[in-house]
């Protein structure tokens, strides 16, 4: 042998393997393996372990809670400060011209958008278990808040008479800005005390898993739409058209027509102050990706461009030459904490709970992707409480919900931040901003802010395209996210999240409803079997079929099994036995009327008398008894041979069922009433059923359900499909062949009394519950 063979002499030992070893069924291997399934612990095991208590475990516990006592000790001062401290700077700029931008869409004072970007980052930098995340507001969960500001405080539960106010002409109808502005503050902060409760409680009871029904379909689709309502909201502000603020169903249409139908009124210097801020801001964003690496720090467009438009509007004066919309006045310093109204909560609790998931969820996913980025772990119930503490806090400081933002956090980690000193420095920026920077903003055009908002929508905006993808991918996904985009739009963001999660679910029941199934077959010379349509070297064993259910078994897909086992065997076991039933009735009447005579090769007719047997399948019975003496005489029926009555009785080509549940995960009450009743209505046709690649769980869920009699035993159940093969031809080769009829025919020579055969599909008690609960209504 060359050397250079000597080394595919080892890879060829390893390319097959052999494996000898007895048949299992599921009897025989738990007698020979001692099957010892542990006993479930009893409540006092479980109340002491969950009560116990060590000077080690409340240290794990307050670390839990209080995740600053984990990362903080190990925190690197001479690496990791500088960079927090570049980072917090640029993030605490950006997060200041992001707050101011986003308490638009809450309908709230602009200021009351600064407070909203520092107050939860001060509790969050303790509790929260994301190093990367930027705390703070959101567009999308602030459109969520602004729709319930707006349709509990609209501009008409405002007005005032024109004739009461200074610089009218009498007949107009003024809005109490004051007192609106107060209430819809009051609704925010209240809002955002709720949502906190609401989270804190999802915490403390540990379901955090609940986003995990948010796929990442459904998101795509929902933030796309969210994106699209931003949009529209921010539009009519960067053209300064006043409209009407519709909430709910098709709101977002009205104001499109609104908006469009008051386009004449558009304030031109808003309107190019907008324009130019949009092209800007996203060309440089734009820069700013594809030159990251030779950019180290972002440049901050939003921060310099908020800069030279407020420096233009308050040199030229826009507000008093052109009547441009300008934020007026900003609040300086802080505002006392305040309660929440409670009497509100009744009307919000609804918008609550969509808000309190949405917003969990977009820090959440966000904090993953960083999380695995630089390999540490985010506790979701952990993140709940961090979140909805937050909110509590901010609430009373008339703030409205924070989350995280996308681009935010984005700046956050590419500047390089390394944990939530970042944060907690870019809270500070922020509080200069309140305490000393207010004032200088207020020349600054809304439509400059509103401009910030919608060049920071591309992202969003950009997700249409993974559509094709997951077309292509998965159909079904591609329909949630469309379905969910469509609906967020035309009902608004609450109802559009709960249909599409609605609809996302009912794809996952369908799925398990209408599962795949097939008949499975050998490919030669291994113990691996395949869907038979998919593979040309696949056989399927003589006189067995395999079928494989690739889903949990229960009342919704029973009948799915049901018809997916007719199509795999070719017949319908209900309907062969009562053909066979008729057939006999017809043989034993002719026998009686002497037309044919039973022999021990059969049943023959006697000479020169016409065979009546061939008669029609629908001829009427006649049940009379005509005394006609018959002695016994060992014959045997071949079903699948030609008979001589003519009834037409389907062929069964197989002796052994089959079934491969190797996906079946859990059955329920029906699932197991309805399979032994398959097994009864083959058994009597003499097909035997075999079970194979079942999970443990299914025998013990079977045990429970008393599945198992002197019919229905443990030898039946098989580990693999090939051992179930193995079997059934080991017991073809050694056993006797006999049909199951026999007993019944020589019964029937020897009697003189019909026999009575019921010609149903099932006794009373196997019926499945759907067919009992149709007797129940029809009697």
């Amino acid at each position: 042998m060359a050397a250079g063979e000597r080394p595919d002499e080892p890879l060829a030992e390893l390319s097959h393997y052999v494996v000898a070893r007895p048949i299992y069924s599921e009897a025989g291997f738990q007698e020979e393996n001692e099957r010892r399934p542990p006993p479930p612990p009893t409540l006092r095991e479980r109340a002491q372990a969950a009560c116990r208590c060590s000077r080690k475990r409340a240290f794990q516990i307050t670390k839990s809670f209080l995740p600053i006592l984990e990362w903080l000790p190990n925190y690197r001062v001479k690496e990791w400060l500088i960079s927090d401290i570049i980072s917090g700077v640029s993030t605490g700029l950006v997060a200041t011209l992001q707050g101011l931008a986003y308490a638009l869409l809450v309908a709230v004072p602009v200021g009351y958008g600064l407070y909203s970007a520092f107050f939860p980052i001060l509790t969050y930098f303790f509790l929260g278990t994301s190093r990367h995340i930027s705390v703070g507001p959101f567009p999308v969960v602030s459109l969520m808040v602004g729709s319930v500001v707006l349709s509990m405080a609209p501009d008409d539960n405002f007005l005032i008479d024109g004739s009461n106010a200074t610089g009218t002409n009498g007949t107009e109808a003024l809005i109490d800005t004051a007192a609106r502005d107060a209430q819809r503050v009051l609704i925010a902060s209240t809002l955002t005390f709720l949502v906190g409760i609401l989270q804190v409680v999802f915490g403390v009871l540990q379901i955090g898993f609940i986003v995990r029904y948010l796929a990442d379909p459904l998101v795509g689709g929902f933030t796309t739409a969210a994106a699209f309502q931003v949009f529209v909201s921010q539009l009519k502000i960067v053209l300064n058209v006043s409209t009407k603020n519709y909430n709910g169903v098709l709101s977002i249409i009205y104001t499109l027509i609104e908006t469009f139908q008051r386009i004449g009124t558009t304030n031109v210097a808003d309107l190019i102050a907008g324009l130019i801020t949009i092209v800007v801001c996203m060309v440089v964003k734009e820069i700013n990706d594809r030159f990251k690496h030779k950019i180290r720090i972002p440049i901050p467009i939003e921060v310099i461009v908020t800069i030279i438009a407020t420096g233009i509007s308050y040199a030229a004066d826009l507000e008093g030459k052109y009547n441009a919309g300008i934020v007026k006045s900003i609040p300086r310093g802080f505002l006392p904490p305040e309660p929440p109204d409670v009497s509100l909560f009744s009307q919000m609790i609804a918008s609550s709970f969509s808000i309190a998931i949405v917003a969990y969820a977009i820090a959440v996913s966000v904090g993953k992707v960083y999380a695995t980025k630089y390999d540490y772990a985010i506790d979701g119930n952990q993140e709940f409480l961090a979140f909805g503490i937050s909110n509590i806090f901010s609430g009373a400081f008339s703030c409205f919900v924070a989350t995280t933002a996308l681009s935010r956090t984005a700046v956050q980690e590419s500047t390089g931040g390394k944990t939530q000193v970042a944060g907690i420095i870019s809270a500070g920026i922020v509080l200069i901003a309140i305490v000393a920077l207010g004032k200088l903003l207020e020349p600054l055009q809304k439509s400059v802010l509103a401009a910030v908002v919608i060049a920071n929508l591309k992202g969003m905006f950009m997700q249409v395209f993974d559509v094709p993808r997951l077309w292509r991918q998965n159909k079904v996904d591609a329909m949630i996210w469309v379905f969910t985009c469509v609906a967020s739009i035309i009902l608004g963001l609450d109802l559009g999240l709960l249909a599409g999660l609605l609809f996302g679910l009912l794809t996952v029941v369908l799925r398990i409803q209408f599962p795949s199934w097939g008949g499975f077959g050998n490919i030669p010379g291994t113990d691996i079997y395949k869907k038979v349509k998919d593979y040309k070297n696949v056989i399927e064993p003589e006189g067995v079929k395999i079928l494989r259910f690739s889903s949990p078994i229960f009342y919704a897909n029973i009948d799915g099994l049901k018809s997916s086992l007719k199509s795999t065997v070719g017949f319908d076991a209900v309907r062969v036995y009562n053909k066979r039933l008729k057939a006999l009735r017809k043989i034993q009447k002719l026998i009686k009327k002497g037309k044919l005579k039973a022999t021990k090769n059969g049943i023959i007719s006697e000479p020169g008398i016409n065979n009546e047997a061939f008669t029609t399948d629908e001829e009427p019975e006649d049940n009379e008894d005509l005394q006609v003496p018959t002695k016994e005489v060992e014959i045997q029926v071949d079903w699948n041979s030609e008979l001589p009555v003519k009834v037409n009785i389907p062929k069964v080509p197989i002796h052994s069922l089959i079934f491969d549940f190797g996906a079946v995960t859990f059955l329920d009450v029906v699932a197991v009433r309805s399979i032994k009743t398959i097994i009864r209505e083959f058994e009597r046709i003499d097909v035997r059923v075999y079970f194979a690649s079942y999970q443990d769980n299914l025998i013990s869920q079977l045990e429970r359900s008393a599945f198992f009699d002197d019919t229905v035993r443990k030898d039946m159940f098989f580990l693999t499909v090939h051992d179930a093969v193995l079997y059934i031809r080991k017991r073809m080769t050694y056993s006797d062949k006999q049909d199951p009829i026999f007993e019944k025919i020589s019964l029937m020579q020897e009697s003189k009394e019909p026999i009575e055969f019921t010609e149903t599909s099932r006794p009373d008690d196997q019926l499945d519950v759907q067919e009992e609960a149709m007797r129940r209504l029809a009697s």
